[in-house]
């Protein structure tokens, strides 16, 4: 419609939707001819400002003139919203906007009247005091409708007296502040009301004083808040004041935990249960705030996970609703489609909200029961009648329902029930054992045994009541869904000691508790692996990742989650700790992930390899100007400097537990770069293998840098290229065979890999060579020696060191001839090129290789399940035999201290 044109007819047409309209213009002349003139745009805060200014700042004149801004306001807003002018968001913003302008006014002119009698509220060191309103709920969340009340709480800094001239303490002074603020604005006169003011979201509600300082609030939270508060105070927000972020070091950790908090789910669960019965004692079934899919509902669903993650992703501390459900939504915590339904269900209710409201200005969310209005809401909501209204409503309502179940029903427990009586009588042995053996368990006697220990345990027993009911829920699903895992004895001994390492933190078990999916996705990868079981002990936090399948089989992208982490760490500059405790939290998720896919068989072990080197080389890359900037005296903005990985990482054979070799050069001319780039190398180092409350990134080992322990931790590049050209001894040439460039400035990568080559294609006397490849291997054999029957995979005659030395004897020999043996490809392309060249026999070579990958495979699944790298001897027999065959071929007659 267009307002300029038709206003008066548009006004009319409102006053048949809206009976408060018509009595308001009925009562209040002006009033019509001054909507005529300004319906065209929404009144903003500006010209709420406006209309208060030409009232002036009279006491006398506060609650007529707020209670005529608050008629204006509103009427002006009714007409535009049931002509199709307005949004959802005009009216929210509006009428919150209205509520924010007439709390401000209220407060500044009481204030100033008070300050006269009294004096200015000081603080014992003379520092001014000033009152923070906060407003709550829909007001905090910027989302009020058009009739509602308003939830305030009242707060001041701290403790003191005002000046003068007659002398109160500060408690006094605001508490006087804070009645008259409320009779301001909820006194009903001749005029009318402007908001009912609701304080009973402060601490103690009702009970409570009515101002509380900043030390009896923090109290509060620590000693007595609930977790209903938390979910309250996730839209407050400081609409009058000025140390709001004194006030946000409060309540947010608080309301927002540092862990994810799935116990929030079974608080949300038990508060809508308890509106529930209320909606149902009072037959309030057609209430489309509380009632069955109702706007509530949608609340819930968004802040449930608000509470969940909003500690540890703080983009989901925000307040309005729609806003959450979108980022639920962009995060995918929330299927697309899922955010989309929830919120065009909540912008139909809301609308449908203000629609009923604007009947007769009363705060209702109850459908109308006589038919005449049931035609004027069907109307104002685009229907040809209520029966076409009603269905719409009905389907947003169901789908929102439907959602909600799925998101707070309480799992199903009954196929579990003989499980639940073997974990309660876990005392019986023998009745458990039998019951064990029932379901399929093959030692059942050490199994019942270990529930046993479990049941009667210190801590287990010494649980909270709520935590140990979730443990009780828990223990029987284990229980079944062990039995499926190729070994359920030991799958079932590892989730137990993992739930009773996790056990604290209710909030992991209420996860598993609350998705099956979740606690089934576990339990088989514990059946899986070991080592995932005491990875997940450490970093329970990980457990948030069986949510969604898509996580757990999603192929890295790593460039976009280097972006994405540079930016977040950025955005949390100069926080170290945090940022510290940010990249091990990534770095851990992206472990995990990987394990799933590994135990899952969808990675090959050099696949894997490549993985994880490169999870390493972003970890190394983004700590490095983390730490630069750190160092006060740094002379540049981007340091000359660079990282060499040695070793597996050099490689690209890194495991999940590796150790990281690496080497610091620098080349710049400055005067003190020797001292400054010393630091920076130590920082990065620290800032790896630091352990801070998120965890370790890794281990570093320094010791392959120029003479070692004893040699400089930064070194020159003019420096390095010299100690390896002239003092270096053989294995060191044999480890620069692996070592490549890692992280730091992409020049001094390429100047090294120069270095490299130029080494690496020296002239050598084969003879001499051979001779020392030899001895070193052999010293190496000589160190790893045990007396045991079974092949160690790694350090045996015919095992993984042995290939890894013919290549290096191969490259250092043959590379002034051939440039291509140089190329960094890993050990089995390295083969492949030695055949290729004539250097070794191409079906040789071959078979090596595929010993190379499966000796790597058995090593890597006995890892995985925490066992020794040693398999019998004749299972190696076959594996080995190629590689012995290869020695004998490069270096003659094979050379071991006693043959098994």
């Amino acid at each position: 419609m267009q307002p300029d044109l038709c206003a008066p007819e548009i006004i009319l047409h409102a006053t048949r939707q809206s009976r408060f309209l018509q009595r308001m213009l009925d009562g209040r002349p002006g009033l019509l001819e001054w909507l005529t003139g300004r319906l065209g745009q929404p009144l903003d805060k500006d010209d709420m400002c406006g209309l208060m200014t030409q009232q002036g700042d009279d006491e006398a004149q506060l609650r007529p003139a707020l209670r005529q801004l608050r008629a204006r306001t509103l009427c002006h807003l009714a007409v535009r919203d049931l002509a199709g002018m307005a949004d959802l968001n005009e009216v929210t913003e509006t009428m919150t906007v209205l509520a924010e302008t007439a709390v401000r006014h209220a407060h500044d002119v009481l204030r100033a009247s008070l300050l006269k009698r009294y004096g200015t509220p000081r603080s014992p060191s003379g520092e001014e005091q000033e009152m923070l309103i906060v407003g709550m709920g829909k007001l905090g969340g910027r989302e009020l409708n058009v009739s509602s009340d308003i939830d305030l709480i009242f707060l001041y800094s701290g403790d003191g007296e005002t000046t003068g001239p007659k002398v109160i303490d500060n408690f006094e002074f605001f508490e006087r502040l804070g009645k008259q603020i409320i009779a301001a604005l909820a006194e009903i006169t001749e005029h009318g009301q402007v908001f009912r003011v609701d304080m009973r979201l402060r601490p103690n509600g009702d009970s409570g004083p009515l101002v509380a300082s900043f030390d009896m609030l923090e109290n509060y939270f620590f000693t007595q808040g609930r977790e209903w508060e938390r979910y309250a105070w996730i839209k407050a927000r400081t609409i009058v004041g000025e140390r709001t972020e004194e006030l946000q070091a409060i309540s947010r950790p608080f309301v927002f935990r540092k862990y994810l908090d799935f116990g929030a789910i079974n608080a949300m669960r038990d508060l809508h249960a308890q509106i529930q019965r209320e909606v149902v004692r009072l037959d309030r079934a057609n209430n489309i705030k509380l009632g069955p899919g109702g706007i509530r509902e949608i609340e819930f669903i968004a802040q449930a996970f608000q509470l969940i993650r909003g500690g540890r992703d703080q983009t989901l501390q925000i307040r309005p609703t729609l806003r959450t459900l979108e980022r639920l939504a962009a995060c995918d915590i929330l299927q697309s489609d899922v955010a989309a339904e929830l919120s065009d269900a909540y912008v139909f209710m809301r609308r449908l909200e203000h629609r009923l409201q604007y009947l007769d200005d009363a705060q209702t969310h109850d459908l109308p029961e006589n038919e005449a209005d049931q035609i004027l809401i069907a109307e104002t909501m685009g229907f040809a009648d209520y029966k076409a209204f009603l269905e719409e409503l009905n389907r947003h309502r169901a789908i929102v329902s439907r959602h909600f179940e799925t998101i707070f029903s309480e799992p199903d427990t009954s196929e579990n029930e003989p499980q639940q009586l073997a974990w309660q009588n876990a005392a019986d042995a023998a009745e458990t054992a039998a019951a064990l053996t029932r379901l399929g368990y093959r030692n059942p006697q050490a199994a019942a045994s270990r529930l046993a220990d479990a049941r009667a345990g210190t801590r287990y027993n010494q649980l909270p009541d709520n935590i140990r009911r979730r443990f009780d829920a828990l223990v029987p699903r284990m229980i079944t869904a062990a039995v499926s895992t190729p070994e359920p004895d030991e799958t079932l001994t590892c989730c137990l000691d993992l739930l009773d390492n996790i056990a604290r933190r209710g909030a992991y078990l209420a996860l598993l508790q609350q998705y099956p999916q979740a606690m089934r996705r576990l339990v088989d990868l514990i059946g899986a692996s070991r080592w995932a079981a005491q990875y997940l002990g450490r970093y329970p936090i990980l457990l948030d990742d069986l949510l969604d399948a898509r996580n757990l089989t999603a192929s890295p992208d790593w460039a976009k989650f280097k972006h994405e982490l540079a930016a977040e760490l950025e955005a949390i500059d100069p926080d170290m700790e945090r940022q510290m405790d940010l990249m091990r939290e990534q770095h851990h998720t992206q472990i995990f992930r990987l394990l799933a896919q590994d135990v899952a068989g969808d990675l090959t072990v050099e696949k894997l390899a490549d993985h994880l080197s490169m999870l390493a080389d972003i970890m190394v890359s983004l700590a490095i100007p983390l730490c630069w900037r750190k160092i006060r005296t740094r002379h540049r903005d981007d340091p000359q400097f660079a990282v060499i990985g040695y070793g597996k990482l050099g490689g690209k054979e890194l495991g999940y537990a590796t150790d990281l070799d690496l080497v610091f050069l620098y080349d710049d001319e400055y005067s003190e770069a020797g001292e400054l780039y010393a630091r920076l190398s130590q920082r990065v180092s620290g800032w790896l293998s630091s352990r801070t409350s998120a965890g370790i990134l890794f281990e570093t080992d320094l010791r392959l840098r120029p003479n070692g322990d004893s040699g400089l931790v930064a070194c020159s590049f003019d420096a390095f290229r010299k100690y390896q050209f002239e003092s270096a001894w053989t294995w060191e040439h044999q480890a620069l065979t692996r070592a490549r460039f890692v992280a730091g400035e992409t020049a001094l990568g390429e100047k090294f890999e120069r270095i490299r080559e130029d080494i690496l294609r020296l002239p050598r006397d084969r003879q001499t060579l051979r001779a020392e490849v030899i001895a070193m291997r052999d010293k190496m054999r000589s160190a790893h020696a045990e007396k045991s029957p079974l092949f160690d995979l790694k350090h045996d005659p015919g095992g993984l060191v042995d290939v890894e030395f013919l290549i290096q004897y191969l490259i250092l020999g043959h590379a002034h001839e051939h440039a291509e043996l140089t190329l960094n490809l890993g050990n089995i392309s390295l083969l492949g090129i030695a055949a290729n060249l004539g250097l070794i026999p191409a079906d040789l070579a071959a078979a090596c290789a595929d010993s190379y990958r499966a000796l790597r495979q058995h090593q890597h699944r006995r890892r995985l399940n925490n066992l020794p790298s040693r398999i019998p001897q004749s299972d190696a027999a076959a594996l080995r035999e190629p590689v012995r065959a290869l020695w004998r071929e490069v270096f003659g007659e094979f050379r071991e201290k006693k043959a098994p």
